[in-house]
């Protein structure tokens, strides 16, 4: 069931969305506002206009929604291909005029890229913190040797101010689950990496790690180049 895919098409042909509610493993579940995938260039936070700024090359869209990014790229003649595993997410780029959207899981790909982008802390979809180390390994295969890996994410250590930090597992390793229409998605593990440990996990796997910009909310753009 594409619960999320259902939400992004009610907003795409209708202009208006039920509550998406993402429930989480760290407290109440929250709204998640299905318009905010549909903004335009002037919707969108510095922070991912910076990362478009950065795009060179051929580019691989991951977990690209309903092709927002991707649609700006194409606007700049960038060649980008746009993925995302949600059937509906990626019937609807079509429909919007993306050039080159395609249904596709990140570790299944094999072409080479020169830009791996990541949006809206799309590099949480490698779940877990090894689940990350595993895909710096991978992405060495389809990155050309100059490429680079360009994604946002944030520390949320501030999640535990008043609760324990977990014992048996890294702070940033949440498990969320969609609603939509009082239908709920199976869970899914999703990681936010702090930019310290990123760091870190960076050197250990031979990536220089640039932090290029941190905005007001403490979200951070990572540029990793071999």
């Amino acid at each position: 069931m594409d619960i999320y895919g259902n939400a992004l098409l009610d907003y795409y042909q209708t202009g208006k969305a039920e509550i998406l509610w993402l429930h989480n493993s760290y407290g109440e579940p929250e709204e998640m506002p299905v318009d905010v995938f549909f903004r335009n260039e002037d919707g969108m936070p510095e922070i991912e206009l910076k990362a478009l700024n950065l795009c060179k090359g051929k580019v691989l869209d991951v977990g690209a929604g309903v092709g927002s990014h991707a649609l700006l790229l194409d606007q700049k003649n960038i060649d980008v291909t746009a993925i995302d595993i949600s059937p509906i997410a990626v019937q609807i780029m079509q429909d919007r005029g993306v050039k080159n959207p395609q249904l596709q899981n990140i570790f299944t790909v094999r072409e080479k890229y020169d830009t791996l982008l990541f949006m809206m802390n799309g590099i949480g979809l490698t779940g877990t913190l090894q689940g990350f180390e595993d895909f710096l390994e991978n992405a060495k295969q389809i990155l050309i040797p100059k490429g680079q890996l360009l994604f946002d994410s944030s520390d949320i250590s501030y999640l535990y101010d008043d609760l324990p930090m977990p014992l048996n597992q890294y702070f940033g390793e949440i498990s969320f689950c969609y609603e939509y229409r009082k239908q709920k998605g199976n869970w899914f593990n999703w990681l936010y990496i702090d930019p310290t440990t990123l760091q870190r996990l960076s050197k250990q796997h031979g990536w220089n790690c640039k932090i290029v910009y941190v905005d007001e909310q403490d979200q951070y753009l990572a540029q990793l180049t071999l």
